[in-house]
C-alpha cells in the first residue's frame, strides 16, 4: 500500500492529430459546449493500461488488438482464473493481486451472476484544452480497388471520406492516488512508480492514422506527494496551482507560449505544510 496521498497534473501537446474522436459526431475531436477540446478519462486510462502492458505487467482490461493471451473477452479472461464456486472475497483479493489495472483503477465484476465492485485508488479526470480548439477537416479519397470492379471502366468507384484533426492544442489532465483505497487493493509504491512512468511516456507505442508518431506528447508532469494519507491540502487547491497564459496568436503557437507554471507563492505555503512537488518532463 502507499502511505501518502498523491496528486498529479499532466500537460499534453497536440499537433495535427485527433486526440479523441467522438463516434457519435463523425469521429470529430471531442469538445465541450464552449469549444474547449476534451479527451475522455476512459481514453487516458486505456493508454495508461497499454503502457503498463508495455512494461511487462499483467492487466485485465486489454484492447482487442493488444490481447497477448488466447482470450478475446473479459469474461473468458476472468473465467480462466475463477470459478462460480469462488467467494467474493477470494475473487476480489486474487484479482487485485493478479492484474495491475484492477488494483490501480478498480473494476466492476459481473460474471457468474456476481456483482463485485472494486474501488481503485487512482482516479483520472478528463483532459481539457487550455484554450478553445480549432478543428480542421480534410476530404479524402481512396482510389485503390477495395471492391471488385463492375462496368466498363474496369475499376471500382473512389471512396470518399473525411479526416478531422486539431492543428494545435494544449490539454491538461488531473489525477490522484488515494492512500486509504490502496489498503484495500494492495496498490503499493512500486505500482505508483509504474503509473508515473506510464504518464511520462503516455503516447509511446500509440501511433495511428489519427495520431501520427510525434503528433501527441506529454510535456510536463507535476507530481505532488503529501506528507500523510489525508493530504496537506485538498486536490482542488492543487489543481488551482496551475497557471498559464493564453497565446495572443493562433498560428505558430508552441507550448512555451502558454507559459505553464505553478503559483509559487501558494506552492511555498503548501510546502511548509509538508507537500513535496516533482516536475517531470515528458519523454
Amino acid at each position: 500500500m502507499i502511505t501518502n496521498k498523491v496528486d498529479f497534473i499532466a500537460t499534453i501537446e497536440v499537433r495535427n492529430a485527433n486526440p479523441n474522436g467522438d463516434p457519435l459526431a463523425g469521429n470529430m475531436p471531442r469538445t465541450d459546449s464552449n469549444g474547449f477540446g476534451l479527451i475522455s478519462d476512459v481514453a487516458i486510462k486505456r493508454k495508461i493500461r497499454n503502457r503498463m502492458q508495455d512494461q511487462g505487467y499483467e492487466i485485465f482490461v486489454k484492447s482487442r488488438d493488444r490481447s497477448d493471451d488466447k482470450f478475446t473477452s473479459l469474461q473468458k479472461r476472468f473465467e480462466d482464473v475463477f470459478t462460480s464456486k469462488d467467494s467474493d472475497e477470494k475473487i476480489e483479493k486474487e484479482a487485485n493481486e493478479k492484474w495491475l489495472d484492477v488494483r490501480t483503477f478498480g473494476q466492476v465484476i459481473t460474471y457468474y451472476k456476481k456483482s463485485i465492485g472494486i474501488r481503485g485508488p487512482v482516479s483520472i479526470s478528463m483532459a481539457k484544452s487550455l484554450a478553445p480548439i480549432e478543428t480542421t477537416t480534410l476530404q479524402i479519397t481512396r482510389s485503390s480497388n477495395s471492391m471488385e470492379a463492375t462496368g466498363k471502366s474496369g475499376r471500382s468507384s473512389d471512396t470518399m471520406g473525411s479526416k478531422h484533426f486539431v492543428e494545435y492544442g494544449v490539454y491538461v489532465v488531473y489525477g490522484s492516488a488515494n492512500a486509504y483505497f490502496s489498503e484495500k487493493t494492495g496498490f503499493d509504491e512500486k505500482d505508483l512508480e509504474v503509473v508515473k512512468e506510464s504518464l511520462v511516456t503516455l503516447f509511446e507505442n500509440d501511433a495511428s492514422s489519427a495520431r501520427p508518431e510525434g503528433s501527441m506528447a506529454v510535456k510536463e508532469v507535476f507530481w505532488f506527494t503529501h506528507s500523510n494519507k489525508l493530504g496537506n491540502v485538498s486536490s482542488a487547491k492543487i489543481h488551482d496551482l496551475l497557471q498559464w497564459k493564453e497565446p495572443d496568436a493562433f498560428h505558430g503557437v508552441q507550448y512555451s507560449d502558454y507559459q505553464v507554471t505553478l503559483n509559487q507563492d501558494k506552492l511555498d505555503e503548501y510546502k511548509e505544510k509538508g507537500l513535496h512537488v516533482e516536475i517531470l518532463e515528458g519523454l
